[in-house]
């Protein structure tokens, strides 16, 4: 028996925290050179976002001048098998240390894609989105000594709110590991460990993508 899960938030226009617009014309009006028959359906659009709108991915490049984008990401930071840790029982603007991992360290494996349950994907598009949990220095460090392939939360993000410097992102990039912001629906996830798809733009340039991440159980 498969179970196909997104783990992905659906994005709506003009309705997101980050820019996210959506153009729909008939297709001439865009192409004058493409015909279309009056009475045909026949559209075309253009979209205007941000590359960290939704569920997305944020490459080394976001805080590393020399690191890699996302379009230069291999595919074993994008494709993979992901470990679930719960951390449901912090609160928010609590602190995620080393010692909360302790009954992790026998199960995750290198190149794992290490994916943390906070629950606080419940708040997306609320005036509580940006509540969270964080990692501390040595939870960071912990994650890192581990050499996951990638990191993701189902929340904003991993750092303490309120500072003005994001040490967990330059710490996590600086060892080439890719970070993923607001994944969805990790609760519906059975297994501890589940197989993996995360699907950026593949745009040369961009520091972050938005994703649409796949999980995939097989009993």
């Amino acid at each position: 028996m498969r179970q196909i899960i997104d783990l992905s938030h659906k994005l709506f226009p003009k309705k997101e925290e980050y820019k996210l617009e959506l153009k729909t014309c008939f297709v001439e009006e865009m192409f004058p050179q493409y015909k279309r028959r009056p009475e045909d359906w026949y559209i075309i659009s253009e979209i205007c976002l941000n590359s960290h709108v939704g569920t997305h991915i944020e490459a080394p490049y976001h805080y590393l001048k020399e690191g890699k984008d996302v379009s230069s990401l291999g595919f074993e930071k994008l494709i993979g098998e992901a470990i679930i840790v719960d951390m449901m029982h912090k609160n928010n603007g609590e602190e995620i240390t080393e010692k909360d991992f302790a009954q992790y360290e026998k199960i995750i494996k290198e190149n794992d894609f290490l994916f943390i349950k906070t629950g606080m994907s419940k708040n997306y598009r609320t005036p509580f989105q940006h509540n969270r949990p964080y990692l501390n220095k040595t939870a960071i460090e912990w994650i890192v000594n581990k050499k996951i392939s990638c990191l993701g939360v189902d929340c904003s993000g991993i750092e303490k709110k309120g500072a003005d410097f994001q040490e967990n992102h330059l710490i996590l990039f600086k060892n080439n590991i890719p970070l993923i912001e607001y994944l969805n629906n990790l609760d519906k996830i059975t297994h501890s460990r589940i197989m993996v798809y995360i699907l950026p733009l593949n745009i040369a340039g961009l520091e972050a993508s938005p994703v649409r991440v796949i999980g995939i159980e097989e009993d």
